[in-house]
């Protein structure tokens, strides 16, 4: 670089015009368009943007369980404090706990967003909801990185483990390729301001409600 002796106006004169070209591109619209990780198209779904401090804009959508919504301011703060999209966060919730802070799966994963042991450090409490949504949602943010901003992609990395996004998706499990259909179809139904949701309707089978039941229950709310 030493080579080119412009004076130190013009290189901020020419930085200024370039940050402005750089400004004004932004990056959703790059996202949306670019070929899926399997070379087709992506579904153009990709996380809602934060305004310019980093906290997600709106409030969560109405299409989620009455369990959800009693964390929604809750959710509003932790994706503001993640970056992320407060309905992506709230899809997350949806679908692996129904809003129970106590939920316990078989593999071990715990609390609202139903995170695994390894997780957690020394002196954590997994089912304090702050502290479970502070791990989980800092691996989904992750994910949505790795998948940049590919909202389906990165679903699949939170259920699958981030390693899956780089793979083709006939050799993900069964579980996790419907766990990302299931997942993208809520959020897309939550992002475009929709009242309600053909696919979380779908979602909501009897074992589902169970679990949603035991949320309100321990919530001590009436389902």
């Amino acid at each position: 670089m030493s080579g080119f002796l412009l004076p130190p106006l013009i290189i901020v004169c020419i930085g200024l015009v370039m940050g402005f070209i750089w400004l004004g591109s932004g990056t959703t619209s790059t996202l949306a368009a670019s070929p899926g990780a399997y070379g087709q198209a992506t579904m153009g779904l990709v996380a809602t943007p934060s305004n310019a401090i980093g906290v997600p804009l709106g409030a969560i959508s109405p299409i989620f369980s009455h369990e959800i919504q009693y964390w929604g301011s809750a959710i509003q703060g932790w994706a503001g404090a993640a970056g992320l999209d407060p309905n992506l966060v709230a899809t997350v919730m949806q679908i692996e706990s129904c809003g129970d802070p106590r939920a316990l799966s078989p593999a071990g994963a715990m609390g609202l967003f139903q995170v695994m042991p390894g997780h957690f450090t020394a002196g954590d409490d997994p089912y304090n909801p702050d502290t479970n949504a502070t791990r989980g949602l800092a691996y989904l943010k992750r994910s949505l990185q790795v998948a940049n901003g590919d909202v389906r992609l990165a679903l699949a990395g939170y259920n699958g483990g981030i390693g899956v996004i780089g793979q083709p998706e006939s050799s993900w499990r069964l579980e996790t390729q419907h766990y990302a259909n299931v997942g993208s179809g809520i959020y897309s139904d939550a992002a475009s301001g929709a009242t309600q949701s053909a696919r979380l309707q779908v979602w909501m089978g009897p074992g589902v409600k169970g679990m949603c039941l035991q949320a309100a229950s321990h919530l001590g709310i009436n389902p």
